[in-house]
């Protein structure tokens, strides 16, 4: 035996069987034939669903408070946008009251010039009136 060399077939038909020697021990080792290994499943499948739960009602809570931020910052933006309208309101108002005040001071000083002027013509009417009796006069003296 010492100059015996096995043929391609033999090493091949050998590897089979270490192969298939290796798969049964595989087989034999399995955890699906421990009597326990139903039971580990079964708490592994649990906690994974718990896990999975938890983390849905997480996720869920996030929503939740993701939408009362929303809602309140909504809310604040709307109370914002009415205080805004009621001071640009108020600003229009403070604006047309200072324009009819305007509006009364030019009216008013309009009259005080139309007045004024009212006086000057009389005024001027009256030194006309004296320079009309002092050159009829002149003219009365020199006749």
């Amino acid at each position: 035996m010492k100059n015996y060399e096995p043929s391609w077939a033999e090493r091949q038909s050998t590897a089979a069987k270490a192969r298939q020697a290796q798969l049964e021990k595989a087989r034999a080792k399995a955890p699906a034939n421990d009597p326990k290994f139903a039971e580990r499943q079964t708490a592994r499948r649990a906690a994974a669903e718990a896990r999975d739960a938890r983390i849905a009602e997480r996720k869920a809570a996030k929503v939740r408070e993701a939408e009362e931020l929303i809602a309140e910052t909504a809310a604040r933006e709307r109370a914002a946008e009415t205080e805004r309208a009621s001071q640009i309101a108020e600003r229009a108002r403070e604006l047309e009251r200072e324009a009819a005040e305007k509006a009364e001071r030019t009216a008013a000083r309009e009259i005080e010039i139309a007045r004024q002027k009212e006086r000057n013509l009389a005024n001027e009417s009256e030194r006309k009136a004296a320079r009309d009796l002092r050159y009829a006069a002149r003219k009365a003296r020199n006749k």
